[in-house]
């Protein structure tokens, strides 16, 4: 699944644009292990913000940009995140006459790579100001008090009351899971709509909290989740959506839903 990949290697930092840097992973290997197949039970997107992208104007001035990513969830492959930090550093001391030219170069790579219409949108400092810090809709978990002994996921933790149906957002910030190649941690935030029979509390902050020595890369375990509380919960509307932290320069947010598209890309407190 990684072979190749730059995960893990020291490596050196090229400032001269190299597409060939892009590696890409397939997301069927870990999409058997769940058993999906080519008919996957949700739609979605990989929302991915780097925030360190910068190249050179024609008078050699340097331009600074945020870069908005959108890889949808139905795409071959994703892109192994530190061959996307590397591949977008090589824009630093490359010339590009107009910032479209720069959206339409990136759109292009990693198009190829994902082997995906790929979706990209470049903000400039000016539209970023006065940005504010977003909150999760619905109830917060984390103030429950429950008894965590499980670190490894574990989706029979998982409970339901088919007698009580709802419509509503939970929402956690305690997700944590660790890198499959490095071992490093992600954190981050994730949010649970839904329609269905109510989801015991307790169960899915344990639940959450099971990932936290769980070896997966973020899209993968967006859709562990999905997978889980559709066969433990049976919701007939079902939408997750975690948003992690950034790690070198770029957060990466995946979403699936069987019932909305287009999610918002909000900035939260840690992001």
């Amino acid at each position: 699944m990684t072979t190749n990949s730059l995960l893990g290697k020291s490596t050196s930092y090229l400032d001269q644009y190299a597409p060939q840097l892009l590696h890409p992973i397939a997301r069927a290997d870990n999409r058997a292990g769940l058993g999906l197949g080519a008919e996957l039970p949700f739609q979605g997107v990989d929302i991915w913000n780097a925030w360190e992208l910068t190249w050179l104007d024609p008078d050699g001035k340097p331009v600074v940009a945020t870069a908005e990513i959108r890889v949808p969830a139905e795409s071959p492959n994703i892109v192994e995140s530190k061959s996307l930090k590397l591949y977008l550093n090589s824009f630093s001391m490359s010339e590009y006459v107009a910032a479209s030219d720069v959206t339409e170069t990136i759109e292009q790579d990693l198009s190829n790579c994902v082997d995906a219409d790929v979706n990209v949108r470049l903000q400039h400092a000016s539209a970023r100001y006065g940005t504010s810090v977003a909150q999760l809709p619905g109830e917060c978990l984390d103030g429950l008090h429950v008894r965590c002994d499980d670190y490894e996921v574990n989706g029979d933790l998982l409970q339901a009351d088919a007698h009580d149906i709802v419509r509503e957002d939970l929402f956690s910030h305690l997700l944590r899971s660790l890198c499959p190649v490095t071992s490093q941690p992600d954190t981050g935030s994730l949010l649970i709509s839904y329609c269905g029979p109510r989801v015991d509390r307790e169960s899915l902050l344990r639940y959450i909290v099971s990932y936290r020595e769980h070896k997966d890369f973020h899209e993968a375990c967006a859709e562990r989740m999905f997978v889980d509380l559709l066969e433990h919960c049976a919701p007939e509307q079902l939408t997750v959506y975690a948003r992690y932290q950034r790690r070198g320069g770029i957060d990466i947010n995946p979403f699936r839903s069987n019932f909305e598209d287009d999610p918002p890309n909000v900035r939260l407190w840690r992001q």
